[in-house]
């Protein structure tokens, strides 16, 4: 059994090979954090010649020495070997004068329905293991403890293809897709010297979330670093021709009762025909409603294709991953997000990625997460991690740092 340090080529050379990978244990985010300063070390743990885990370890000055993580990993088929790995990277953690040495596991702590309700007992192991050789784990949370979430929403697309995509979405679900689909929202891929349209999206979502956004330089590097693997995706309407699509839909469902009216003209009294006119009659109404509803946005856009919404999607060996995205609360009864994750799961299939996360809901349960309420629509599950660990190399050093940090506070 040995902890080793592996060359970037040797982990490239690994990744993809493990059951559980996440996109933040990839070359891909590894050329990003170097982007944004942190040191990059990857390791290996090897037994009997077998490289059963790997792992990214990132590293950046702290106030008397360095903090040292492992954020969403590390990447391994078989959990045997967890606690031998742990222990090895103390060891590590001490020899490389870190003063603090972080862990986020990426395996799963327990599996709920998409409604919250438990589909099994916890995998309290890795906690158990953790903590007995002197991690100190921060407990189970709900919300975005540290800004990252506990609690994904995923969707196993095994079996799904692009046909049946749509039947796989839940009750509500389909007919939402089915409507936002049917305005002729384009998709269209961003380039690198389109990223501060999408810039302007993230924007305009958290000022109105308050929350901090990405910087614009920070997207740039993203898109340096994955390349193909990740993509900046907007949704865009133009309102004329939309309006131009409404009208000739109209023609048609007008030339359908002329044609039914002729057709039962000396039997206006079936039943069969007034229920067949009244359901065209109704459905030429929601269209005039729809025009009315457009003809403010023709004004004030013309004939401009018309930003809605943008995500960042990254395709990784193991999963593709609903990253960040942002909408214009103006045209949200165009739903262009629902529009946008029919997108990604098509792709994701083209690519032959069979697992989708579309990562953070707060773990609430009570209907008051919007966000969790608009993941449901697409039918998945939920699934928890188990938070973070915390490992101390010199802990009096440690504490004698920051009681002087809170001192100096006050002072």
């Amino acid at each position: 059994m040995a902890l080793k340090e592996l060359t970037a080529k040797e982990f490239e050379s690994y990744s993809g090979n493990y059951d559980l990978q996440s996109f933040m244990q990839t070359p891909e985010m590894a050329k990003l954090l170097k982007k944004r300063g942190y040191d990059i070390t990857y390791m290996g743990y090897q037994i009997d010649g077998k490289m059963e885990i790997i792992s990214i370890v990132y590293t950046i000055p702290m106030t008397g020495g360095l903090h040292m993580e492992v954020n969403s990993g590390p990447a391994h088929s078989n959990s045997k070997y967890l606690k031998h790995f742990y222990k090895e990277l103390q060891n590590y953690a001490k020899s490389q004068g870190a003063l603090e040495l972080l862990i986020k596991p990426y395996d799963t702590y327990q599996e709920f329905t998409g409604e919250g309700e438990p589909k099994g007992a916890p995998n309290t192991y890795l906690i158990d293991d953790l903590t007995s050789i002197g991690y100190h784990h921060d407990g189970l949370h709900i919300g975005y403890p540290g800004g990252e979430p506990d609690w994904h929403y995923v969707k196993n697309l095994e079996g799904i293809t692009p046909q049946n995509l749509l039947k796989s979405f839940s009750k509500k679900g389909r007919p939402l897709v089915k409507k936002a689909m049917s305005f002729g929202i384009k998709i269209r891929v961003l380039k690198r010297e389109e990223l501060h349209i999408f810039k302007d999206i993230t924007s305009s979502t958290s000022d109105r979330r308050d929350y901090m956004d990405k910087s614009l330089d920070y997207y740039q590097d993203f898109y340096d670093s994955f390349g193909d693997k990740a993509e900046f995706v907007i949704a865009t309407l133009n309102f004329r021709e939309y309006d131009h699509n409404l009208q000739l839909n109209a023609k048609k469902l007008e030339e359908q009762i002329t044609v039914l009216d002729n057709r039962h003209q000396n039997n206006t009294d079936s039943a069969k025909y007034h229920r067949q006119r009244t359901e065209l009659v109704n459905q030429l109404a929601s269209l005039d409603k729809r025009r009315k509803e457009v003809e403010p946005f023709i004004q004030k856009f013309g004939n401009q294709d018309v930003v809605l919404a943008g995500s960042l999607f990254i395709y990784s060996p193991k999963e593709t991953v609903y990253l960040f995205s942002g909408s214009y609360t103006e045209f949200n009864k165009f739903y262009a997000p629902a529009v946008l994750q029919e997108y990604v799961m098509q792709e994701a299939l083209k690519r032959q990625s069979t697992f989708y996360n579309f990562l953070g809901i707060q773990g609430n349960f009570d209907g008051s997460d919007g966000v969790l309420r608009f993941k449901q629509n697409f039918n998945g599950y939920i699934i928890r991690k188990m938070g973070t660990f915390r490992y101390y190399p010199n802990p009096l050093k440690y504490k004698s740092i920051q009681l002087l940090k809170k001192i100096l506070r006050r002072t």
